[in-house]
């Protein structure tokens, strides 16, 4: 006689948890080359310029792959793809072992960058099929806090493994390991809501009634049937999340990227800030639950939903420009806050960006907007990475951190011009 299956009670949290998993292993992967990017631009006598060259190669990939992962998950469904795009790019990681110089490290960061695209569109995908609107703001802000612990994880995690090995290349081995494990747990604990093993009857109900009730408000107001790229780039609310993300997401990768150079260029080593580089990310995992958690509150309290998203940009987009203020830091703890006020921030204001498409859009068209939005930022990233290179070469990050204080202002107006609300939101 065959044991029934084991409840797991409130198991889209776990699911959630996951999701929150493949994003701090997304990240660790990524952020091994920019810790160690001090060490490799001695090694290789690489220029800012060169190491951009690397960092854009990662970026093009994963701009152009977001589009095309997005549309591809709405295809092949949240399981199998996610399964497909962390093997891929941590294959890619593991492979980074392997370089030898600028041609080849552009190369594997190229491979690392088309794998990595999949996960927002799909997290984004996972977040609409197992939680009611309600919910999805705290949801995202779950899976997406997990950027900023990969990115507080790596420096420690890289530069033991860097001591420890004394060589930079089982570093990307070993991380690119992570990914593997995290597909065998995938593997036994995704399924849809509608037929998994382990759900309980009263939160399957509750998922289903939520989902029923989106699906009537979608077929009331003419959005149920799933939109072609050119039917959905035609939706002002679409333009509204494409270019709040190509406009705000430069300035988190710049912070990602560019700080351990950063406080190199300002005096300081990377293994001796180790507690100050934690700081932004940690801020930013605050962030995270900060957008998420008021808009889910001030949703329960009777705001609409756009409402709430819309309250949470624009302080946020205020409170961006804070990074001014480090350009006229010299102590490491100053300049640490400002940049941790501008993480913090910005997560907030990225957790409502993400949100967005699910609010919006029917389920079937949640993941290919999401990752439209991220082929936006991806090639805003592109552009900001290479003036980066070249204005600080021939300048100081100053400027940069200038314009990347103005630039979450123009992206929180046009949101407020453009974002348009249906009857299901």
């Amino acid at each position: 006689m065959t044991r029934p299956p084991r409840v797991i009670h409130n198991l889209r949290w776990w699911i959630g948890g996951v999701l929150f998993a493949s994003t701090v292993i997304n990240y660790i992967d990524r952020q091994t080359l920019n810790v160690l990017a001090p060490h490799l631009k001695s090694e290789f006598q690489w220029t800012n310029s060169d190491f951009a060259v690397i960092v854009i190669g990662f970026r093009v990939a994963y701009a152009v792959m977001q589009t095309v992962t997005g549309r591809l998950l709405d295809w092949l469904g949240t399981r199998r793809g996610l399964l497909l795009s962390v093997s891929w790019y941590s294959t890619a990681a593991a492979l980074t072992s392997l370089a030898s110089g600028l041609t080849s490290f552009t190369v594997f960061r190229f491979l690392l960058g088309s794998g990595e695209a999949a996960n927002w569109p799909g997290a984004t995908k996972a977040v609409a099929e197992w939680f009611p609107k309600s919910e999805r703001g705290l949801a995202v802000a779950l899976f997406d806090s997990g950027s900023a612990v990969g990115g507080a994880a790596a420096p420690a995690l890289v530069v033991w493994l860097m001591a420890h090995f004394g060589d930079w290349r089982p570093a990307f081995l070993i991380t690119g390991a992570l990914g593997f494990l995290w597909v065998i747990v995938w593997r036994a604990i995704y399924y849809p809501p509608e037929h998994h093993p382990n759900i309980s009857a009263e939160e399957q109900a509750m998922i289903l009634a939520a989902r029923q009730q989106e699906q009537r408000a979608e077929t009331n107001s003419g959005a149920a049937k799933a939109a072609g790229w050119m039917d959905l780039l035609r939706m002002r609310n679409t333009w509204a999340i494409i270019s709040g993300r190509a406009l705000t997401d430069p300035v988190w990768f710049f912070v990602t990227d560019w700080f351990a150079i950063y406080l190199v260029s300002k005096g300081f080593t990377v293994e001796g800030t180790l507690l100050s580089f934690w700081i932004p990310f940690l801020a930013a995992d605050l962030g995270n639950f900060f957008g998420g958690g008021v808009s889910s509150w001030l949703i329960r309290r009777g705001w609409g939903v756009l409402a709430a998203r819309k309250f949470i940009i624009v302080i946020c987009g205020l409170g961006m420009t804070l990074l001014v203020l480090a350009v006229y830091a010299s102590r490491l703890p100053y300049l640490v806050t400002f940049f941790a006020i501008s993480t913090f921030a910005y997560a907030a204001w990225s957790t409502m960006a993400l949100s967005l498409p699910s609010d919006l859009y029917p389920t079937s068209s949640v993941a290919s907007v999401s990752g439209m939005s991220g082929t936006a930022a991806g090639f805003g990233t592109i552009l900001s990475t290479y003036l980066i290179g070249k204005v600080t070469d021939r300048y100081s990050f100053e400027p940069v951190l200038m314009v990347a204080s103005f630039i979450p202002l123009v992206a929180t107006a046009l949101v407020l011009i453009l974002m348009k609300p249906n009857r299901t939101s």
